[in-house]
């Protein structure tokens, strides 16, 4: 069971996601968060093995989320991916 937690500010985004992901035998949703601040705060209580987590947020975007998780060593397992629906280079090459 690959255990899922949700970053990104749009509550119907979240949902959806979720949705589709329950879906499966699979993955577990264990979270979910509305900013980065709240998806590392997650991270550290949660310990999923996957943060599907937007790069653009309120207050602590997702690129600085996934720094602090990266340099967490408690969260050393966790693998972060990027979502993004911007078509910017900058967002891409930060991630």
């Amino acid at each position: 069971m690959i255990r899922i937690l949700l970053a990104d500010d749009q509550r119907l985004v979240r949902a959806g996601i979720r949705s589709i992901l329950e879906d499966e035998d699979d993955f577990e949703v264990v979270g979910e968060a509305a900013d980065g601040q709240a998806a590392v705060s997650a991270c550290r209580a949660l310990q999923p093995d996957v943060v599907l987590m937007d790069i653009r947020m309120p207050g602590t975007d997702g690129l600085e989320a996934a720094r602090v998780i990266a340099a967490d060593e408690r969260l050393a397992t966790v693998k972060v991916v990027m979502l993004t629906t911007f078509d910017l280079d900058d967002h891409v090459y930060g991630a």
